[in-house]
């Protein structure tokens, strides 16, 4: 029901759309998203995820700062120049129209359900917000229209060359490439390809920075774990100071239960909203068609049953013999089924190189406990306030 209040600016994308058009929509996507698309993708991850920890050295032995800030417009450079090929320089141009438009755009939305008179189209329209709304979204879709154009016009001239950018490298992908170049069974249209990148930077930006700075600020809490992680990177890149491949992140093997134990833990994907196709009878009650039903994944990631001691940060739940004692749908935060995130081993991966990057360089502190945390909703929970950390640099 809510995601009406997204469509204007992100369409009937994988997100809020459904029938027939998201079902080949999902089947065509999908292939976007394989390991070998992904490997190329992981230069850019690394780049930015560098561009990023140079910032953080300034922040070096001057106490707490809010450490969701920086991840947060790393993600936006990544996001932008994997779906689009484009820089939008959100780390290093805080006065970006483009970054500014974006993260209006997901406030504003998000928000507009919790509000009387922001969640009527017809009162939204003449609110101050609301103004501000439509003008970002036409600047954002005016944007990638563009991109779109100049896409196309590359496309025609380099069918039969190597693509190469203005350095004379080979041209790196992206995900508005895959959608351009995508013929059967019809090619997507400039709006279906708009729709569908705006949902890739909504949705994209957003599950990377705040898997980020929550496992960030997680082991900022957990010194134990931090030096496990720390010895892991070591004994992966033994000193090196070499840019991060797809291969070191395959074999981060307890960076990536530490990431999946602070998704069970932070619960920033607090529910998930379903509307049922068919009636569902459940503990003997007849729950009618077209009924929205929320699954409580705060509850179901912190049941003791299936997590004993939920309150304790413990990545080895996530050891193989552990996951393998649990019924597969325990772990749910990328959702599961046919409408589970179609992103998720891009954001995982994502994460892990921007996580991965900061803790080879630096040893992370948290100035607050978790239970100390408040909350608001933006799309996902988010941390009132910021995640505050302090930074020593490692020896």
């Amino acid at each position: 029901m809510i995601y009406r209040y997204m469509e204007p600016w992100l369409g009937t994308g994988l997100l809020t759309g459904g029938g027939n058009k998201w079902r080949v929509h999902r089947k065509l996507i999908t292939p976007a998203f394989h390991f070998s698309i992904l490997d190329k993708f992981a230069e850019t991850f690394a780049e930015r995820a560098d561009d990023m920890v140079h910032i953080l050295e300034d922040k070096v032995s001057k106490g707490y700062f809010d450490i969701d800030a920086y991840v947060t417009k790393c993600a936006l450079d990544i996001i932008a120049e994997t779906s689009m090929g484009k820089r939008v320089y959100a780390l290093k141009d805080p006065k970006s129209k483009y970054v500014d438009a974006i993260v209006s755009l997901c406030e504003i939305s998000t928000r507009r359900y919790t509000n009387p008179i922001w969640a009527n189209d017809f009162l939204f329209k003449f609110t101050k917000p609301g103004k501000r709304f439509f003008d970002d979204i036409e600047y954002v879709n005016g944007n990638t229209l563009k991109i779109i154009e100049e896409k196309r016009a590359q496309l025609e001239k380099t069918k039969s060359t190597i693509r190469v950018d203005e350095l004379g490298r080979k041209e790196r992908l992206a995900f508005i490439d895959i959608l351009l170049t995508t013929q059967e069974p019809k090619p997507f249209t400039d709006e279906e390809i708009i729709e569908q990148v705006n949902t890739f930077m909504f949705a994209g930006q957003d599950t990377s920075s705040i898997t980020t700075g929550f496992t960030l600020f997680a082991l900022g809490n957990e010194p134990e774990i931090q030096a496990k992680v720390h010895e892991e990177l070591d004994s992966v890149f033994q000193g090196s100071d070499r840019i991060i491949t797809p291969q070191d992140i395959a074999s981060l093997d307890y960076l990536d239960r530490v990431v999946k134990e602070a998704m069970r833990y932070y619960y920033f994907v607090p529910e998930i909203g379903r509307c049922l196709t068919e009636e569902l009878v459940l503990d003997g009650h007849h729950i009618p068609v077209c009924t929205t039903v929320i699954l409580d994944l705060y509850e179901l990631h912190h049941n003791p049953e299936h997590y004993p001691d939920p309150y304790k940060f413990d990545p080895d739940r996530f050891l193989p013999e552990e996951v393998a004692k649990r019924h597969v749908y325990a772990y749910v935060p990328f959702s599961a089924g046919p409408r589970n995130c179609v992103g998720q081993k891009f954001g995982l991966r994502n994460a892990k190189t921007m996580i991965a990057s900061v803790l080879r360089k630096f040893k992370v502190k948290s100035r607050d406990k978790p239970q100390d945390l408040r909350f608001y909703i933006e799309g996902l929970l988010r941390p009132q306030g910021g995640l505050y950390v302090a930074l020593e640099l490692r020896k």
